[in-house]
């Protein structure tokens, strides 16, 4: 079967303000310090792939001063706050050449090709994108293996959590998610010729009312179509939801793997 071409999650509906601001709060660390320089330095020109609400734009805007210039751009841009020194625009990564301001010293996609049936080639174009000596940076959640409960109020949240993540993950994928994309983007690197590539992982505990907790909690209401569609029921969802605040839930993060390489010089 050919997967659809459809992102899982609708950066118009009501639950995307908080679901980008949960990953902002987990994940900006983490981008923010493999865009640290010398990755990222004062006047360089710079992409941000899938951009969001901004917050990853809104940080290299700050690190490449007024010479610098950074580029966000989604398919989507309805959440994305504007400000000085950021140019946003609507494009379409997997069919449109890359935006004016090219070639790019650093180009950054966090948890962009994973949804993207096109992702080898998008990974290619955006290599091709940079400037020599130029860093792309590409940042997913690893979802081969569910998150793993760490300690729950009785068995049947065990249960219950387990049931309803593993119906999240069988939504991604339906809709053309690769939940092993994560690993492969190293070597993919390697084969579209960059160079110095180092890859990182980072998991942490999500305890109930966390905002990674809350993550899992709109990542259900965005999906919950999907998951009544797959044989849960309203109950089961709305009993996930009160999960997700008990404090005497946690669960193991997603792995985020954090890959990048350096065009040569």
């Amino acid at each position: 079967m050919t997967p659809p071409a459809e992102y899982a999650f609708d950066n118009r509906s009501m639950a995307a303000a908080a679901q980008f601001a949960c990953l902002e709060r987990y994940l900006d660390p983490i981008s923010a310090g493999r865009l640290a320089p010398p990755v990222v330095r004062d006047g360089y020109h710079c992409w941000e792939v899938g951009a969001g609400a901004g917050s990853v734009a809104h940080m290299l805007s700050r690190s490449v001063g007024w010479d610098g210039l950074v580029v966000a751009t989604d398919l989507d841009t309805g959440q994305l706050m504007r400000h000085d020194g950021l140019e946003v625009c609507t494009h379409d990564v997997r069919h449109e050449a890359p935006p004016a301001g090219g070639p790019f010293d650093v180009i950054h996609a966090r948890l962009v090709l994973l949804h993207l049936p096109e992702r080898r080639q998008v990974l290619r174009t955006l290599a091709s994108a940079l400037a020599p000596g130029g860093w792309l940076v590409v940042e997913e959640f690893d979802c081969t293996l569910g998150p793993r409960v760490l300690t729950a109020p009785d068995v049947a949240a065990e249960k219950l959590f387990t049931e309803v993540m593993e119906g999240i993950l069988d939504a991604l994928e339906r809709r053309g998610a690769d939940l092993g994309w994560a690993r492969e983007v190293h070597g993919e690197m390697a084969s579209s010729g960059l160079v110095d590539i180092d890859t990182i992982v980072h998991a942490e505990s999500w305890p109930g009312g966390s905002s990674g907790a809350r993550l899992f909690e709109i990542n259900c209401v965005q999906l919950q179509p999907a998951l009544l569609d797959a044989g849960l029921d309203a109950v089961q969802v709305t009993l996930f939801r009160h999960l997700m605040h008990d404090p005497r839930f946690a669960a193991l993060s997603y792995p985020f793997v954090s890959t990048r390489g350096r065009a040569p010089l």
